[in-house]
């Protein structure tokens, strides 16, 4: 089975680079999705699977592959949401859609597991278990839509989850993997400062918020540098800082946004604590009054060891010219809702090299002029294909 699988892949390397581009100029973003939705669910029709639409909370499609023979069941996972950027990337299926784009793999993603998923079912007699392919709507913006899909209990009898990401930190045919904590987890912060306004020249009238939100700026890069071990990850970022108004006024509220990174839950629970220790303090010290919004968006991706070593075992004996090279990756301070996958069901989200051929300093996932090497998607297909036939030991 393993070797018609390949070879099926291969011919239909087009058809999936076909689906990449017609997804490529048609993005929608998270939670919005329908057409895309609408679109995966077509691909399936008349093809023998069972299809569960609108899982979770939005668009999220569950299609069910059933072995002729009792198994095991696992899940694959793509997403299929895009992201509100305006393309600046040169290619002849540009998005048509002004302000939104597929910056981050995505429909790559999804191109690759729908040729990957059609042949399956064609071989499904072979299977030995269940295959659930998730297309999963919303990855981009939390609460995501990962989460939800786990909680709805349509996963709740899948063994293990298996995914992956398109990244152009390598060439077409590397293949990444990496065990244990792989992705940081995120929180995000927005604090409100009210102060007291008055005229620029005279501030012992008013009470300046923006001197305070300058203050907590400062201070709030503190808990990284003094108040975290040194060997532990964690990022503060304040990304907006919205303070804007006349030269000459002193200004009475503002806003401030920001994001906060971690590899695992006690400096998640530390930056946390320390977080709000600093708001209380400004208070206190400036006399102002703070509203700080605090929430957890995404988990910690923790690779479970076993299934990873499925996945590294699996590719290194891999004898494919498609697949040029195995490594160990290192852990990458961006964050997935895959972690949520991860976090009930023993999973593992391995990397797909995408770098544009001839291009040394590639743009980077969500970058406006982001770009893929299409072999890439031949690349994921057979890499998770090789999986999928190891697991169920299919030769």
């Amino acid at each position: 089975m393993k070797d018609q699988l390949m070879k099926m892949l291969e011919d239909r390397k087009d058809e999936m680079i076909d689906i990449r581009r017609y997804l490529h100029e048609n993005p929608e973003l998270s939670f919005e999705e329908e057409k895309t939705a609408q679109y995966i669910v077509d691909f399936y029709k008349n093809k023998d699977v069972e299809i569960q639409t609108n899982v979770g909370n939005g668009y999220g499609i569950i299609v069910t592959i059933k072995g002729d023979k009792p198994g095991k069941t696992i899940g694959l996972r793509a997403d299929f949401d895009a992201l509100p950027i305006v393309e600046e990337a040169v290619v002849p299926f540009k998005s048509k859609n002004e302000g939104v784009m597929h910056a981050c793999g995505h429909d790559g993603h999804t191109a690759y597991l729908l040729i990957l998923a059609d042949c399956l079912i064609q071989l499904k007699s072979s299977l030995s278990g269940t295959i659930k392919i998730i297309h999963q709507h919303a990855e981009e913006t939390p609460p995501g839509g990962a989460k939800s899909i786990v909680n709805s209990g349509a996963l709740d009898d899948v063994d293990n989850v298996f995914g992956v990401h398109l990244f152009p930190t390598d060439p077409a045919g590397t293949v990444g993997y990496r065990s244990g904590y792989t992705m940081a987890g995120r929180s995000y912060f927005k604090l409100a400062i009210q102060g007291k306004g008055g005229h620029g020249s005279s501030p012992h009238m008013a009470n300046d918020a923006i001197v305070a939100g300058s203050h907590f700026v400062t201070a709030a890069q503190t808990i990284i540098s003094r108040r975290l071990n040194p060997f532990e990850m964690g990022v503060v970022t304040i990304g907006s800082f919205d303070g804007k108004g006349s030269f000459n006024v002193i200004k009475d509220r503002i806003e401030l946004e920001g994001d906060i990174r971690y590899m695992n839950s006690e400096t998640q629970e530390r930056i946390d604590k320390e977080l709000h220790r600093i708001v209380a303090g400004i208070e206190e010290e400036f006399g102002v009054e703070c509203e700080l919004t605090y929430k957890d968006d995404y988990p910690v991706l923790y690779n479970d060891p076993e299934a990873t070593e499925v996945v590294k075992s699996s590719l290194e004996i891999m004898d494919d010219p498609d697949i040029k090279e195995v490594k160990e990756y290192p852990k990458f301070s961006g964050s997935e809702d895959f972690a949520y996958y991860a976090d009930k069901i023993p999973s593992t989200f391995f990397f797909i090299g995408c770098k544009p051929k001839g291009v040394e300093d590639p743009y980077f996932n969500h970058h406006p002029k982001f770009d893929i090497d299409e072999d890439a998607l031949l690349v994921a297909a057979k890499a998770v294909g090789q999986v999928v036939c190891d697991y169920y030991t299919l030769e």
